[in-house]
């Protein structure tokens, strides 16, 4: 398997504040990796660093093969609110990633990709309407649609779920697995929910508290669609992840979920 991501040594200081202490981790090509850890421990940090938004101190990552300056064009972002365009309906959102990136003649050829899209997420026949009138999990599909939609090697997910109810979210994990599925795009995953990384992962990196290092890198051989209540393995890597959540310090009750 190639490697899509490299983390190699990578340190970071922020406002004298040490961010990352020596972090190291990959992602295969066409692999779903979580990225879990407590809140504010740096797992978002990462993506900005994987988009070229952050330099590190010290270390490199590589995003298949090059610097993130050079590699930028490959990946795709999912962010925890859709930050979609009020004043465009949701084919025109999905279009809006084509054509900021690469034009707006190519985002007018785009049109018939971007229904496709739309179908694969469940959206065709909302194509016209305007965000408002989308909930907020159909809002989250327009914005997976609209990443998509530059047909990126890599898409990187941040928290894209967290600010959705449980039913909300338990459909759209079952969805983006779907996706991932069909799509075979490499996908790298921050959560602080376990149950969300053992639904989706094929392995599952898990972060400390600050100065950020790995703890651990599990990898998650259960089949798909997985069922946490009735597989005795998953159980175990379950228990196990919650007693290093609990391990970590400084420990909260926000940090540490159920």
């Amino acid at each position: 398997m190639n490697t899509a991501i490299a983390f190699e040594n990578v340190g970071l200081a922020l406002g004298g504040e040490r961010i990352y202490d020596s972090v190291d981790f990959t992602v295969g090509e066409g692999e779903f990796v979580c990225l879990l850890g407590p809140s504010g421990c740096g797992k978002s940090t990462s993506l900005r660093i994987i988009g070229d938004l952050l330099r590190p101190d010290n270390g490199r990552v590589l995003v298949n093969g090059r610097a993130p300056a050079e590699g930028w064009s490959e990946i795709a972002f999912v962010f925890q609110s859709p930050r979609l365009a009020p004043w465009r309906n949701a084919l025109a959102n999905v279009l809006l990633g084509v054509e900021l990136r690469f034009g707006k003649a190519a985002a007018r050829r785009s049109t018939d990709k971007a229904r496709e899209l739309l179908a694969l997420v469940g959206l065709l026949d909302s194509a016209a309407k305007y965000p408002l009138m989308l909930s907020g999990g159909e809002r989250q599909r327009v914005a997976i649609a609209r990443a998509l939609a530059v047909d990126p090697a890599i898409i990187l997910f941040d928290e894209p779920f967290s600010a959705l109810d449980p039913n909300t979210r338990g459909r759209l994990r079952a969805e983006i697995e779907r996706i991932w599925l069909e799509t075979k795009k490499t996908i790298l995953f921050v959560t602080h929910d376990i149950d969300e990384a053992l639904t989706l992962a094929d392995r599952i990196v898990l972060m400390s508290n600050k100065p950020t290092r790995v703890l651990e890198d599990i990898r998650i051989a259960a089949p798909r669609p997985r069922n946490l209540n009735d597989d005795h393995a998953l159980a175990a890597i379950k228990t196990r992840l919650q007693d290093l959540f609990h391990s970590l310090e400084p420990a909260t009750t926000e940090d540490s979920p159920s």
